[in-house]
């Protein structure tokens, strides 16, 4: 296996549902949760189907089990609302708190920008260094632009959103992102269950410009060769992990690199 395939192994490893427990919404399955965490909404007075699956009667009811989660100490609240979906284009069934969703399994949607300049001997790409205070991932190497979809956000907003939050980048700039595609994988974090949709994006940005941190949660940017990223990625944990399954399609869009069947499966359009 190659310093690449490991990346994209450690995204196919999980076979759902495994010993998850399902997470009903009405009738609705919108999560996947941990026996224990089962146990412990059972406990709490949520329904039990016969089928195992927890059962939540509606939204006001998700939120109660949400709650009830977080006061308990499963999980830390970051006072950031994210919609809940059946499926990625499916309509909302409710909300719950960011930090809910790797504990209740429920699907997240982001967008990770590739922040490419044209240099003289070929691409280079803008990588982000994470805050060292950062809860997750800290100091891990970034995106110039990504960030989970908030409730009431699409792809496109969140990609001005966080463009201009993250690196100070012109709304002007921002819009020029292109949509290249999006990633789907499921895999078991510290934090839970990441259910993840990454809406993948390629900003072209003129070799004047660079990149400035706003919100503390980078530190620096620093401007690389794509051939540089690439050995990187192969070679270390560098990157966030779903920063390196971003970074391989670009290899592979690049041609630098065949796609291979392991990309191919999460690779949705």
């Amino acid at each position: 296996m190659t310093g690449l395939d490991r990346h994209l192994a450690q995204a196919l490893r999980l076979e759902l549902p495994g010993d998850y427990v399902g997470l009903r919404l009405g009738t609705a399955t919108v999560g996947l949760v941990r026996p224990e965490v089962a146990e412990r909404l059972t406990a709490l007075g949520f329904e039990q189907a016969g089928d195992g699956a927890v059962v939540v009667a509606d939204a006001a009811e998700l939120v109660a089990a949400q709650d009830a989660l977080a006061a308990d100490g499963v999980f830390r609240k970051r006072d950031e609302l994210f919609d809940v979906r059946a499926a990625v284009d499916g309509p909302v069934l409710g909300q719950v708190d960011r930090g809910a969703l790797p504990v209740l399994g429920i699907a997240a949607q982001g967008v990770h920008v590739n922040g490419l300049v044209r240099g003289p001997a070929g691409w280079m790409v803008w990588v982000a260094h994470r805050s060292a205070t950062k809860k997750l991932d800290p100091g891990k190497l970034d995106h110039i632009v990504a960030g989970g979809i908030g409730a009431g956000m699409d792809a496109a907003a969140t990609v001005v959103k966080e463009a201009a939050e993250e690196a100070s980048v012109p709304e002007a700039l921002a819009r020029g992102a292109r949509k290249v595609g999006r990633l789907e994988y499921a895999i078991a974090r510290a934090e839970g269950l990441r259910r993840d949709t990454l809406w993948c994006y390629d900003l072209e940005l003129p070799a004047e410009f660079a990149p400035v941190p706003r919100d503390g949660e980078v530190e620096r940017f620093e401007l690389m060769g794509v051939e540089e990223v690439m050995a990187r990625v192969s070679a270390t944990e560098d990157f966030k992990f779903n920063v390196a399954l971003v970074l391989i399609d670009l290899f592979a869009r690049l041609g630098l690199i065949p796609a291979g069947e392991m990309l191919g499966r999460l690779r949705v359009g």
